[in-house]
């Protein structure tokens, strides 16, 4: 008891020299331990989609009481060094940080040269006369552009042999390591788990739409598409995905700490495959298995299957306000008409679950019943009960043209202008088209051929019917002040 006792004191007394920059940590006697991968018991991986990771990694290790040091190997090589946070799993008040260091200062052939310069190497070489290998013991005296070598009183480069170095410097690495200078005061073996942050792994959402016959209903699925970059595997990981838009400010402890602090939070929820649920202001998709995510590696999951979705096919011909500040002499013909779906996010469509931001491709069966592709658009993250609006492409067979039959001005700031648009169907079948004109300042229509909404208040929208194989024609006049 009384050792015990007198342990703790000469602790004590260690860490106040320490604190107190009497004594500097690394002046204290410890012992170095490593872990690897070898010695992981457990690894959780949330993603954001912002080319960030979140990465908690447990170990079990054997560490002495007292001072040590631990070289914690084999973490991603992208880590955000600053935000790493380390912590006893069987008593948190066991395990005391005095330093931290991360070194990444890695072995490269560049790097072992540049080391060595000044410090005798070996040379070894072939003799193309005699067959024979050899060695010659040199001087490295300069890595500038390549090794310049010093052999007995004359200098060369461009040597054509292999060089023989004696030893790895202390100071490079093989990979990634974080290096702890750790107080440990467990008996008993310690069971850590180390957090950080980590660039370069990133995670978005693709989505397969294929369209019925008629273009009213379509079968939707959604994939979750993984890129790992970071410089680690990670090996039957619990993976979380946090879908929404994540500030991040790089170099920002206030940024670590909440990334840190909402990850945290993490509730452990059990459903097949991917479950959802709120988190913060994002959503946050559970894995409900274990999954290894390999370096350099691209990864799809199952995110969401839904079938027999009501779709809404839309025409649209799109105006651009510039036209109402100016007058045009002569029409615009061969202008494009947009083809969009548009599908209602609700649970009563087979839907209305959120659906994290990511691209939507749409495919649709042909006469001989081979699918093909006929498009595809970014969404933004998208909450259940709104709208998913996916442009697929220009309609061929519909063909606008925008004529400016009138502009003038009336007064200093009011203007009229006066349009004729023409739409011509050469489908097999009769269409709708949605005519939308963005009409600048505060405005007026004074006369139009078709019934108009004012959707906005910078918009006019029209719905023209135009029979197969016809043409209708829109014409307008409006008054404007700005």
């Amino acid at each position: 008891m009384k050792a015990r006792f007198f342990c703790f004191l000469a602790g004590l007394f260690s860490a106040i020299l320490i604190s107190y920059g009497i004594v500097s940590a690394a002046d204290q006697k410890s012992s170095v331990f490593s872990t690897g991968i070898e010695d992981q018991t457990g690894i959780a991986v949330t993603i954001y989609n912002v080319n960030l990771g979140l990465i908690k990694d447990q170990r079990a290790i054997k560490l002495p009481e007292g001072i040590n040091e631990l070289r914690f190997m084999d973490v991603a090589a992208k880590i955000i060094p600053t935000s790493v946070y380390i912590k006893s799993l069987v008593n948190p008040n066991s395990l005391r940080i005095l330093e931290q260091n991360y070194e990444y200062d890695l072995l490269n052939p560049q790097k072992l040269l540049d080391k060595y310069v000044g410090r005798e190497v070996k040379l070894f070489s072939k003799n193309f006369y005699t067959e024979r290998e050899e060695i010659v013991n040199a001087k490295l005296l300069s890595n500038n552009g390549g090794p310049i070598f010093q052999i007995d009183n004359e200098i060369t480069f461009g040597h054509p042999g292999r060089i023989i170095f004696p030893e790895v410097p202390e100071n490079l690495i093989s990979k990634p390591t974080l290096i702890w200078l750790l107080e440990n005061t467990l008996k008993s073996e310690q069971k850590v788990e180390a957090t950080y942050l980590t660039d370069g792994i990133n995670w978005r959402a693709d989505y397969v739409v294929t369209l019925n016959d008629k273009d009213n209903q379509a079968d939707l699925s959604g994939w979750v598409t993984i890129d790992n970059k970071s410089g680690a595997s990670y090996r039957n990981a619990k993976l979380k995905l946090v879908a929404g838009d994540v500030n991040r400010v790089k170099e920002e402890p206030e940024y670590r700490d909440r990334m840190l602090r909402y990850a945290m939070k993490e509730a452990d929820i059990s459903a097949p495959q991917f479950k959802e649920e709120e988190f913060f202001e994002y959503h946050i998709y559970t894995l409900q298995r274990e999954t290894t995510v390999k370096d350099n590696q691209t990864k799809q999951i199952n995110l969401v299957t839904a079938d027999g979705i009501p779709v809404e096919k839309e025409l649209v011909f799109q105006g651009n306000k510039y036209y109402y500040y100016s007058q045009y002499s002569e029409a615009m013909p061969g202008q494009k008409v947009g083809v969009y779906i548009e599908i209602n996010n609700k649970k009563e469509n087979n839907l209305g679950v959120p659906m994290p931001k990511g691209i939507v491709r749409v495919y649709k069966h042909d006469a001989e019943g081979s699918l093909q592709f006929i498009g595809e658009d970014k969404i933004d993250h998208t909450p259940k009960d709104e709208k998913i609006r996916v442009k697929l492409g220009d309609a061929f067979d519909v063909i606008a043209t925008r004529k400016q039959t009138d502009w003038k001005k009336i007064a200093y700031d009011t203007y009229e202008a006066a349009f004729e648009i023409s739409i011509r169907n050469h489908k097999k079948e009769d269409i709708t088209v949605k005519v939308i004109e963005p009409v600048p300042g505060d405005w007026i229509m004074l006369n139009s051929s078709h019934n108009y909404k004012k959707t906005e208040a910078f918009t006019a929208e029209f719905i023209l019917q135009i029979p197969k194989d016809k043409e209708t024609k829109l014409t307008y006049r409006v008054r404007m002040r700005y």
